[in-house]
């Protein structure tokens, strides 16, 4: 048996792969949502890769899925144990000796495209305080019900992972890349480029928005599930 672990993105938790769960475990598959500590200023790429590795049992068959900005700490959950694959799912794509931050000054292309970005609080981290801004730019595919009940959830955003320079390149593990087609957070374009060109894969596209895992939890199950 598989078991995948789910790695949540920027302002969300373990709580948004909910409606994933089942739909793995009906397939056959194991699967673990991990809480990232993505409010804690302190909590740098190597202290959020520690955590989501220490979720992992040892003697598991794991295939790790990154979403969004979790995509940057894969290549080192990666070299803390042994896994079968790494998935990046709207995800950012790591350089070595990189930050984020560079990234976003360097690209060809715009990468983050959400309309209106979140405001910042008093640590620095950025923060979705209101309800309509959140709902035009996260969740533009959700119902009214489902984006009130994502946006009740959302935690503060600390941008430690998004300036520390990437520490290491790609590991020698599978890695996959799933590209939803109308991402409206994460630009599509950007994601196909850095597949083709970073990850040396050809992306796989899901007929979704910037979080399958709620709008489309069974097409993004059986993407999942056909790695394995």
């Amino acid at each position: 048996m598989t078991t995948f672990a789910l790695l949540h993105g920027a302002w969300h938790g373990a709580w948004c792969w909910e409606r994933l769960i089942e739909p793995l475990r009906e397939r056959g598959h194991g699967a673990i949502a991990v809480d990232l500590p993505c409010d804690d200023v302190e909590a740098g790429l190597d202290a959020t890769a520690d955590i989501a590795a220490a979720f992992l049992v040892e003697d598991d068959v794991v295939v790790v899925v990154g979403h969004s900005l979790s995509g940057l700490v894969l290549p080192l959950v990666a070299a803390r144990r042994p896994v079968r694959a790494l998935v990046y799912l709207c995800a950012f794509v790591p350089l070595e000796g990189k930050s984020m931050g560079d990234q976003f000054r360097e690209s060809p292309e715009p990468i983050v495209t959400f309309p209106v970005p979140p405001e910042g609080d008093a640590e620095g981290r950025s923060v979705w305080s209101d309800e309509a801004i959140a709902r035009r730019s996260l969740y533009p595919d959700l119902s009214e019900e489902d984006a009130h009940w994502a946006f009740e959830r959302l935690r503060p955003q600390a941008p430690t992972t998004q300036r520390e320079t990437h520490p290491s390149g790609l590991p020698d593990a599978r890695a996959v890349s799933l590209v939803c087609a109308h991402d409206a957070v994460v630009n599509p374009e950007h994601s196909r480029r850095a597949a083709r060109e970073r990850l040396g894969v050809a992306p796989v596209e899901l007929d979704a928005g910037h979080f399958p895992m709620l709008t489309a939890s069974n097409a993004l199950a059986d993407a999942l599930s056909s790695i394995v």
